[in-house]
């Protein structure tokens, strides 16, 4: 049965004979006055291919038959985005390759064409043909700032990250918008190799770079406590880790449990308590966060963490469907830790298969925190869930009746 882009290409050639026919008619008339010549049969060849679902034969034809010129141009324009669309990347290179092989080109229509075949390229995963037709076409042409776009994209695709800040830097001239935060995540990329690799004056050169600017982004600062971890500079890594929670409270389930294995390895964890309780009395709201980080992380031993733990799971409204309170309270001391301690793993269980971090722009979900979203490729979107996936889960859990 005819697919719609059989129609569309049917329809694209029924629009060219009438293109065709009134030339004719009005143009290079017949020697007897008025009468048009007749349908070529030319377009009724190519129209018969299609209806038979002939793509390949009818695209040959039409090729052949339609010369590339200043009247018929755009119609191959359309035809080429047409393929691209419907995922035929082959049969819209084609066609752009025809465009661009006109001796007579306009420079124009030139770029025009290699736009167009970069965008083929492109969306057939031939990154580095599709590179050398953007950096062609960032150079003079009007598809300059398009162009750098695009070339920014293929170089974090292929973490070419020092080319992407060259991009970026050429693009915010050109654009006159300010890519500051995207270019900072690109050092901050550069630092994570060379942390990698050992290279710590390196990957500090790189931080330092990523947050001379505005907006900053907390990446760098963890980073940072990164390597003053690595480089047994604890106290620098713990001031960096609380500075951290206290200005960005979706980074908690980054920091908290760096935090509490640095205390326990310095055996001092009665700091972290004093410094989290000053820290409720400031910002009580922040305990839903460390609780949520506690189970995800499954961080216990620390009073004052598994304090926030247990209030989450008596005050979560969800959970009241599944814990017997009356029995949590009513029993003694070590039945009610006994109870608690199983709902906490079943929690830890349920945390460990279900996403973790949401895309705010896009709704992408995954389990460890991504920098840059995969699905819409925006920069520092993701943000942790709190207890709403737990929500979704334990009511797919529930029996039914």
């Amino acid at each position: 049965m005819p697919t719609e882009s059989t129609f569309f290409l049917a329809g694209l050639f029924l629009l060219l004979a009438a293109a065709g026919w009134a030339l004719g008619r009005f143009g290079e008339r017949d020697e007897r006055e008025g009468a048009p010549p007749p349908l070529n049969i030319d377009y009724l060849k190519g129209l018969n291919f299609l209806l038979n679902e002939q793509t390949d034969q009818a695209l040959e034809h039409f090729l052949k038959m339609v010369r590339v010129d200043d009247k018929t141009i755009e119609t191959h324009f359309a035809l080429g985005s047409l393929f691209r669309r419907r995922g035929e990347i082959d049969r819209a290179i084609r066609i752009h390759q025809n465009i661009i092989a006109r001796p007579d080109l306009a420079a124009e229509q030139r770029d025009q064409a290699l736009f167009s075949l970069a965008k083929d390229y492109l969306r057939a995963g031939l990154l580095d043909r599709a590179e050398n037709l953007f950096v062609r076409l960032s150079q003079g042409s009007r598809y300059q700032v398009e162009a750098y776009e695009q070339l920014c994209r293929i170089y974090e695709q292929e973490h070419e990250w020092q080319k992407a800040i060259d991009a970026g830097q050429k693009l915010e001239v050109l654009s006159g918008k300010s890519l500051e935060l995207q270019i900072a995540h690109y050092y901050c990329e550069l630092a994570e190799q060379a942390v990698a690799k050992k290279d710590y004056t390196a990957a500090r050169a790189y931080v330092k770079k990523a947050q001379s600017g505005r907006p900053r982004t907390l990446r760098g600062a963890l980073t940072r406590a990164e390597i003053a971890r690595d480089t047994n500079d604890t106290k620098t890594a713990l001031r960096l880790y609380h500075r951290i929670i206290d200005e960005s409270t979706y980074l908690i389930t980054e920091a908290l449990p760096q935090l509490v294995d640095i205390y326990n390895s310095e055996g001092s964890i009665d700091q972290l308590e004093r410094s989290l309780e000053s820290l409720f009395a400031k910002h009580p709201e922040i305990k839903a966060d460390v609780a949520y980080t506690a189970i995800v992380s499954n961080i216990g031993g620390v009073q004052v963490i598994d304090n926030c733990v247990e209030e989450y799971m008596l005050n979560e409204p969800t959970l009241m469907d599944f814990i017997d309170l009356q029995t949590i309270e009513e029993g003694n001391g070590e039945q009610r830790a006994t109870a608690l301690r199983k709902v906490r793993t079943a929690l830890s269980k349920l945390a460990s298969t279900t996403p973790r971090y949401q895309c705010t722009e896009c709704g992408f979900s995954s389990q460890r925190l991504l920098w840059q979203c995969p699905s819409c490729k925006d920069w520092e979107t993701q943000r942790p869930f709190t207890s709403v996936r737990f929500d979704s889960v334990l009511q797919r859990s529930s029996p039914t009746t």
